[in-house]
Formats: structure tokens, sequence, C-alpha cells
């Protein structure tokens, strides 16, 4: 039978605290740098012990952070099979939560790899996605993050006015239009029941959102030029088409998901999106449906949500007709056919970006 170095590595920015062993045996304990050093004299310290112990492979697995898949593309450079694993599949008792130590989360990972070797257990990996996903998600990611930091600046600058009395004249029908924004300068300069450090204070997050925004016009043309590569120009072009989704929502469902072909049928598409509900079906509960799972892209999340609202809007629209049905079922309950619209729309671009690529 084919020996195997199985190595459950606890990876850190500074350290990596690693557990190696063949077989049932107990597992050594060792650590190594995180720097890139460190992880080199890693892989081949593994080679070492690997040939002292007889063993022609080696399997490692650490779990997703943020050091990403940096480890994972230098192990397989060096001839080691390594897994990237979702920590959120991951069986965890009590006690690991409240006796975490770099070490035991090592020995948990080594487990994770000796029982997927000796007993052929599911590793419960995340799918790594190919170095031209992985550059459009950087663009992708920083225009949505960046486009977080916009709606903090707006917060604090209508809370500045708040406390201050100032609210916003009748007559102004939405915020942030020209004439919204006329109102809101006009207290920066002059006469104003501001003080002197309210409207400094005013003047300084009006020019983070004027920066912001102008940043954030650059990262939208980035994100366009990403969209126009061969490999999303069509299912961009299909997505776009759709009522509320436009090129960055597109994009990040594109980036997000990676391969569309790795999804069989819808349930995976829900699951991988997090808006799968979370099940209870144990000894006498049948089938006792949770909240949604929460796994995956956030950020596909934030941006399914705001594509459902945008077409909640359509009068008359099939989402305006779901989403009307559900909650004429349960009024009290509108998030929840939020998140099925979500679900819905969801689905359905993976469909249309599907037949797009094909």
């Amino acid at each position: 039978m084919e020996k195997v170095l199985m190595v459950g590595a606890d990876v850190h920015k500074k350290s990596i605290r690693v557990r190696y062993g063949v077989g049932q045996a107990k597992p050594v304990g060792k650590s190594w740098g995180g720097r890139k050093k460190g992880r080199e004299r890693l892989m081949t310290d593994m080679w070492r012990e690997a040939r002292r112990v007889g063993a022609s492979r080696i399997v490692m697995a650490y779990e997703a952070s943020s050091v990403g898949y940096v480890m994972r593309d230098e192990a397989m450079d060096a001839g080691i099979e390594c897994h990237v694993l979702a920590p959120t599949k991951i069986k965890k008792s009590g006690q690991d939560h409240k006796k975490k130590t770099d070490d035991k989360d090592a020995i948990r990972i080594h487990e994770v790899v000796k029982n997927h070797i000796l007993a052929g257990s599911a590793i419960p990996a995340v799918w790594v996605a190919d170095e031209e996903t992985r550059d459009a998600r950087e663009v992708v990611r920083c225009r949505t993050d960046w486009g977080q930091k916009l709606t903090v600046v707006k917060c604090e600058i209508q809370s500045l006015l708040m406390r201050h009395g100032l609210e916003k004249p009748e007559g102004y029908e939405s915020n942030w239009t020209k004439k919204h924004r006329r109102w809101i300068a006009s207290w920066a300069e002059g006469a104003s029941p501001l003080g002197e450090g309210g409207r400094q204070a005013l003047r300084s997050l009006l020019r983070q959102l004027a920066f912001l925004e102008e940043e954030a016009q650059v990262l939208d043309q980035a994100v366009i030029k990403k969209a126009e590569r061969p490999r999303y120009r069509k299912a961009v072009a299909a997505l776009d088409a759709m009522t509320g989704i436009r090129v960055l929502t597109a994009m990040v469902f594109l980036t997000e998901l990676g391969d569309m072909k790795r999804f069989k049928n819808r349930r995976q598409v829900g699951s991988i999106m997090g808006l799968a509900p979370s099940s209870n079906e144990s000894g006498d509960v049948k089938d006792r449906k949770g909240h949604i799972t929460r796994f995956g892209s956030s950020r596909l999340r934030r941006s399914l949500c705001q594509a459902v609202w945008s077409r909640i809007k359509q009068e008359g629209g099939v989402d305006r007709v779901f989403y009307d049905r559900l909650v004429n079922r349960n009024p009290k309950k509108k998030m929840i056919a939020v998140v099925a619209c979500m679900r819905k729309l969801g689905v359905k671009m993976w469909h249309v970006a599907s037949q797009a690529s094909a």
C-alpha cells in the first residue's frame, strides 16, 4: 500500500504550525515561519521527512484565510498535493471554540487529511479559482468594498447634520441629488448653525466623499475593462440585459462563483451563494427549516439584494409579483420574501450565464 505523509497546517501571517505523520502514528508537531522563506523550508522539510519514512506522496491541507492561495500554489509547484479547507464545513465541538490554539487547529486539520486518506472521507475544500478569475476578483472586490466606504461617509454626513437639527427641507424627494448636495454644502461655509468644529468636520467629510466618488469612477472603468475580456464578454452582456443587473453586479456574480459548469443544479447554486435554508431533520424532527446558511461570498449576497430591490420596484414585473405573493402570505416576514427573490434571481443568473458561456 502506498505510504502517504499527511500534513495538517495552521497557517498565519508570521507562523505556520504543522502536524504531520504517516498512517495511524501520532502526528509530529513543528513550526515554521509564515513568510516565503519559511514556507519554502516547510516544503523542503516535508519531502525530506517523506523520503525518511518511505512515503511517495504528500497530502497537505490548511484552512482558507487572509493568506489566500499562495501556500497552496507553492505546495503544488513543489509536488505536494494541497487542499484549502472551508472553515465553515469543518466540524468543531464547543470545547474547540473555547480552547483554541494553533497546535489544536493543526491536529484538527491533520485529522481531516487522515480521514480522507485512510477512510476515504471527502475533504471539505473550497473551489480554487484560476489565475485569471483571481485577478478579476481583485478589482471587482475593490470596487464593491469602495461602495461600502461611500455608504459609510454618506451616513456620517447625515448623522452630523442630524445631531445639529439640520433636517432636509420639504420638496427634496431623494437624497444625494445635485439639489440635496448643494443644501449640504451650504452648511459647511458662511452662516451656519454649525460651530467652527462642525463646519470643519463637514468640509472634511465632503472632501472624502468627493475623493471616494472620483475613485469609484476609476474602478468602474477598470471593472468594465475586465468585463470586455473574451472570458466574460458574452456572459456580462446577457446578464446586463436583465432588469436590475448592471456590469458591476454581473462581474461580482461571475467572479465570485467562477466556473458555472461546476454546478449541476439550482440547489448547488443556492448553497454556494449561502441562500439555502439550514435544516434540522434529526430524530422526530422532520424537515424543519431555519435561517439561511450564509455560506460563501457576502459580497455576492449584497449585490443580489441590491438587484432584487431594483427589480421589485418594477410594477408588474415577475419579481414584484413573486415578492407580493410571499408578503401577502406572511406580511411580517418581508425579508424572507426578499431572500427568496435573491435565491430565485441568483439561479436565473446562473442559467443565463451558463447558456451565454456555452
